[in-house]
């Protein structure tokens, strides 16, 4: 069955302390399953990328995990996937998982989800792709992310029109249907609360 559409998913692959964290992965999880969409993430079944991965999976949906040889073992690769491409380096990673994509998000994580984040909003900016990016400041989790970067706008080294490319939220429902309409998918995608 093709999937109504594709989120691409960066998270961390440690749970995090604030137990929040761990029940928004698997609330974005279980949307994207329950809504007939397919996850795409890093490949790893630890952390909040392994309980978004079972919350999709559970919820019906699809899940495209793509992951490195050299992290199987550190990030106990997930077995359980839909699809799990095993590949040689993270350039192939990351290419593969935005070439599967119709949105990205980023849940809280560290620096390979800062990482993940920064690529696909340069990206964007400079027209390698015309798809939403989203990151979710979970109980203000990137409140000094997005102070910074207001520094950096202020000044002169960016602009607000490249502050507008990204869909910020602290709402993960309503960030993931925002994404998914801009994607120009599933237009009339419904809250969990009204089914």
């Amino acid at each position: 069955m093709t999937p109504a559409f594709s989120v691409c998913v960066y998270c961390g692959s440690r749970p995090g302390a604030d137990p929040g964290f761990s029940e928004t992965a698997r609330q974005v999880g279980q949307w994207i399953g329950e809504h007939g969409g397919q996850l795409v993430y890093g490949g790893g079944r630890n952390g909040l990328m392994g309980v978004v991965a079972d919350a999709t999976l559970a919820a019906g949906g699809r899940v495209i995990g793509v992951i490195p040889k050299a992290l199987v073992e550190k990030e106990w690769a997930h077995t359980g996937c839909t699809e799990l491409h095993v590949v040689d380096t993270m350039h192939e990673r990351k290419r593969i998982m935005a070439e599967y994509a119709d949105a990205f998000l980023s849940l809280p994580g560290g620096i390979g989800t800062l990482e993940e984040f920064f690529e696909v909003w340069t990206w964007r900016q400079l027209g390698y792709h015309a798809k939403p990016v989203g990151l979710l400041n979970l109980n203000g989790y990137y409140d000094h992310l997005l102070a910074f970067l207001a520094t950096s706008v202020t000044s002169g080294f960016m602009n607000d029109w490249q502050m507008e490319l990204i869909h910020v939220a602290n709402d993960a429902e309503q960030l993931l249907q925002q994404l998914v309409q801009s994607a120009g998918m599933a237009p009339d995608v419904l809250r969990l609360d009204q089914i």
